[in-house]
């Protein structure tokens, strides 16, 4: 057995299988390994603030797993495992859940999100909650940066504190993950919020199909569009993680639509996987920074190279200003919010704006949006509402993601970066993000592939196939900072 004197087991861009093979050889154990990742994280968070608190509880944690791992016949794939997860979701624990919001401070969750208790199952050690865009990214419309909370403060891009924008709103799940400090991590997306700081980070993501995944305990944003997922530094251990959150939920009915899904979503790594594959590229998604066109079309070459036929397409959009998720946070929060102990001090909308009003030195970017969503009903009955629901479902998916494809018979559509996300978010479509190279100033770049409901085998397969050929990831240099 490797003792705390030996020579440290090398955490940087080590993947689960790797730990789970050191793990089940004794070259090390849950509790050194999960010290090894808190020991990073005092040394390089304090210049990137992605963490938004550490669990007091970690070490117990895992070394009780060690030993029950000593009398387990078998155990799965993230058995001992630090992981990190957005700061909305519910945890039973020592760990607040505040969204960034400095109102939900003294916020302890009487009981585990859905999402939280099948990571428990599975023995993955939470050693973190992860700082992120406040009330995810739903706060004020003018000019808070990405990765910005009350609480919690700036998250920076690790390749670049200060230069690039980390995105958001999974922030700090994104710069977490990407400078080594836990194995994997959780985040949640609305529209674009894991898809985002996955490109921006140099990291694989996917928003999965709205059904697959629990919402139970997750503070909300827009219910028609939520979800969490994964966000790691290889499709691997993306779709290991998947396999592990998915699953039914009797509190959350949309999840039964999952029903029939695979439960192993490893089985669709395939290195030759986007051969044949029809993709479709819709080029009025385009960046604007000439660098980032230029390493798209390099990816869209390499994508030809494994295989696959590239076409173009134009998604049929219309603009529409939608009501839909300002409507739907309104009744989302309130209901969340209604729930809280009394050592919150907020529980409803309208208290978190009288709140946020005393501390103006800190929620310094305003609250336009939040003041917005209170002049709404929040009434799912209401007319309004539900027409603006069903014009963004039939744009999205009959008269635009659905035709395209059928039309094409494409198996998937691919954006450069996470642009087109909003898209299937608002249908309720599945994405994947991969890495796909830097600039020539080091600045990360992602491709995101999407497709109809359900279709994570198949997107999974892709990014695998482009992943496995191109290899593009490389860590970034951390640099402890003051």
């Amino acid at each position: 057995m490797k003792t705390e004197s030996s020579i440290p087991y090398n955490i940087e861009e080590t993947t689960i299988l790797d730990i789970q093979k050191a793990l089940e050889s004794g070259a090390i154990t849950s509790l050194e390994l999960t010290k090894q990742y808190l020991n990073r994280i005092a040394s390089f968070d304090p210049a990137l603030c992605s963490i938004r608190e550490i669990n007091p509880d970690a070490l117990e944690i895992a070394a009780e797993l060690d030993e029950k791992r000593k009398v387990l016949h078998q155990v799965g794939p993230l058995y001992g495992i630090p992981v990190i997860i957005k700061d909305n979701i519910d945890t039973n624990d020592s760990m607040a859940t505040t969204a960034g919001s400095i109102a939900l401070k003294h916020n302890f969750a009487k009981e585990d999100a859905f999402i939280v208790k099948k990571l428990r199952e599975a023995g993955a050690v939470i050693i973190g909650k992860a700082n992120l865009s406040e009330f995810a990214n739903f706060i004020t419309e003018l000019d808070m940066p990405n990765g910005y909370s009350s609480l919690g403060g700036q998250v920076m891009n690790p390749y670049g504190a200060g230069i690039w924008d980390v995105g958001g709103s999974s922030s700090g799940t994104g710069a977490s993950i990407a400078a080594n400090f836990a194995v994997v991590g959780i985040g949640t997306e609305t529209s674009g919020s894991i898809l985002s700081p996955a490109s921006n980070n140099s990291l694989v993501g996917i928003k999965p199909t709205l059904g697959l995944v629990s919402r139970t305990g997750i503070i909300p944003l827009a219910h028609s569009q939520d979800t969490a997922g994964p966000m790691t530094r290889t499709v691997r251990d993306a779709a290991i993680l998947l396999g592990i959150i998915a699953g039914v939920d009797e509190k959350d009915e949309v999840t039964q639509t999952s029903i029939g899904q695979p439960s192993d979503y490893t089985a669709f790594l395939k290195k030759d996987g986007l051969n044949g594959k029809r993709i479709g590229i819709d080029r009025t998604f385009l960046p604007e920074e000439e660098e980032e066109v230029a390493l798209f079309e390099k990816a869209m070459e390499e994508l030809a190279k494994q295989g696959a036929v590239l076409l173009d397409v134009t998604i049929p959009r219309e603009k529409f200003d939608s009501i839909v998720l300002y409507h739907e946070f309104k009744y989302g929060i309130d209901n969340y919010l209604h729930k809280l102990s009394e050592e919150v001090p907020v529980h409803s909308l309208s208290e978190v704006i009288e709140f946020n009003k005393l501390h103006p030195d800190v929620v310094k970017y305003g609250q336009t949006i939040l003041e917005y969503c209170e002049t709404l009903n929040g009434d799912l009955d209401d007319a309004k509402y539900k027409e603006h629901r069903e014009t963004d479902v039939r744009l999205s998916t009959t008269e635009g993601i659905d035709i395209t494809m059928k039309e094409n018979q494409l198996d998937a559509l691919v954006f450069a970066k996470y642009l087109g996300c909003a898209l299937p978010a608002k249908a309720g479509y599945p994405s994947v993000t991969v890495p796909a190279g830097y600039t020539s100033k080091g600045k990360p770049m992602g491709i995101t592939f999407s497709g109809l409901a359900y279709s994570e085998p198949r997107l999974i397969e892709m990014a695998y196939s482009y992943e496995q050929a191109t290899k593009h990831r490389t860590p970034p240099v951390l640099d402890k900072g003051n």
